[in-house]
């Protein structure tokens, strides 16, 4: 309910919602603000005048998960505080962690009001006012489709992460998303396209296609037989107003020929494309349930950059994998030498309560996981740090899509997803203009806007 301000007139409810982890958690914390928004919660930074506290939760590495038992014990003071106050403050704990711990979560943090998992919560509105009478548990994977009940979009940019697949059918032996997130399910075409209008109209220009899986996308289409993700992005980019299409996250397995094509074919499909390997080392490969091998990677890489030549590529690498020896992690560090990532994302393996690889016992220790993991990341640094220099005195097309870091300044991407920041009036954010790179420094590029008659 509303409550009264210092005047005594009647304020707003505000909601205040935090997300951890991966684009689909983005998404996802996003949709719920929306649920909130249509019940009358304004969406607030502060979490001190939160009238409802959500966190969407990230369940991949332990440390996520313990962050998430760390902003409890905070929340739980701060609840405590407003209520000696007069003020109803609701905590709740969504995402991935709420899918797979919530009896836990209520036994170890009682300030918590609902636990509501990532296929349930267009029920928000709902399950916040059984709250008042007792602390709800929602994890089940309701019957409906929840992209149904959600409301139309209240606060859109430049571009915007639209979920078109969930769930995931590989089991990899390190992974929880199968059993938080449940099994592979691809939205219909027509759904898709209907939200991705929507964007268009609301001043989006770039659409990132998300899912747990994203390239095993299999919607309905028009008459009921599935639709591959190639042609999805075909159909994407017949709409109005759109300038750009991404897609993420992929499996090395259902990469076709048809998105390999696409990537030559499809102007507004961006050169830029994330695909997780994990490890060079067939023996971990397949120990992590991978069905692919090293080679079989490279193989795929040469197919993708024949058809689209100036692609970046980016990837995952998990080290210290069960049983990784030091033959292992040298595999991997050929395999990033050979592929030239323009960008990766490594870490520790991190050992998940239910998987499969949580039950061997030839861990690796902490001490060996962290030389690995400093080895491997200064190899992918200096990488990505010669691929940003090799940029500068390049003109690139950059969308703009919000105020720099400095007054004077706005930030866009590359087509490569590079950030940049330059110096140029606002009204060019939601324009794609042409930008000549000046300088490279650590997170960013820095550079100079070419004509302001060349904006598109």
């Amino acid at each position: 309910m509303d409550h009264a301000d210092g005047s005594g007139r009647r304020a707003l409810k505000k909601a205040y919602v935090k997300s951890y982890g991966c684009q689909m958690n983005a998404y996802d914390a996003a949709r719920m603000a929306d649920v909130l928004g249509a019940e009358g919660y304004a969406p607030t930074d502060s979490v001190d005048e939160a009238d409802v506290v959500v966190l969407n939760t990230c369940h991949i590495r332990e440390r996520a998960a313990e962050k998430v038992y760390s902003e409890l014990g905070r929340l739980r003071v701060l609840k405590n505080e407003r209520t000696a106050k007069g003020l109803d403050t609701r905590i709740v704990v969504a995402g991935c962690v709420a899918q797979a711990e919530g009896a836990e979560i209520q036994a170890r943090q009682p300030a918590v009001d609902v636990v509501v998992g990532p296929q349930s919560y267009h029920r928000l509105p709902d399950l916040l006012a059984r709250s008042r009478e007792r602390r709800v548990v929602d994890t089940e994977f309701p019957v409906e489709d929840k992209f149904d009940h959600l409301p139309r979009r209240r606060t859109l940019g430049a571009s915007a992460f639209l979920t078109v697949q969930e769930g995931c059918d590989k089991f990899c032996a390190f992974c929880v998303v199968p059993y938080t997130r449940g099994a592979e399910v691809s939205r219909p075409v027509a759904k898709v396209l209907a939200e991705a209008e929507k964007l268009a109209e609301g001043g989006v220009r770039e659409i990132t296609l998300i899912g747990q899986n994203v390239n095993a996308y299999h919607g309905a289409g028009s008459d009921g037989a599935p639709v591959g993700l190639a042609e999805l992005v075909q159909a994407v980019a017949k709409i109005p107003g759109l300038a750009r299409i991404r897609y993420t996250t992929s499996h090395p397995n259902d990469f076709d020929d048809a998105l390999i094509r696409a990537h030559a074919e499809v102007p507004a499909l961006m050169p830029y494309l994330h695909l997780p390997v994990q490890s060079g080392s067939d023996r971990i490969l397949a120990a992590m349930n991978r069905k692919h091998t090293g080679d079989a990677y490279r193989r795929l890489i040469d197919r993708i950059r024949a058809a689209r030549p100036d692609i970046a590529l980016s990837s995952d690498f998990i080290v210290g994998f069960p049983g990784e020896t030091d033959a292992d992690f040298a595999e991997t560090l050929r395999l990033v030498r050979d592929i030239g990532f323009e960008s990766a994302f490594s870490f520790k393996y991190s050992t998940r309560p239910g998987t499969p690889a949580a039950d061997r016992t030839d861990q690796v220790t902490e001490s060996v996981m962290a030389a690995r993991l400093a080895e491997l990341q200064a190899l992918l640094d200096s990488r990505r740090y010669a691929y940003q220099r090799a940029a500068a005195g390049q003109v690139f097309d950059v969308l703009v899509e919000k105020p720099g870091r400095y007054p004077g300044q706005v930030a866009g991407k590359t087509p490569h997803l590079l950030a940049v920041q330059f110096d140029a009036a606002p009204h060019h954010i939601g324009s794609v203009v042409p930008v000549r790179i000046i300088e490279a420094g650590t997170n960013s590029l820095f550079g100079q806007l070419v004509s302001e008659a060349a904006a598109a």
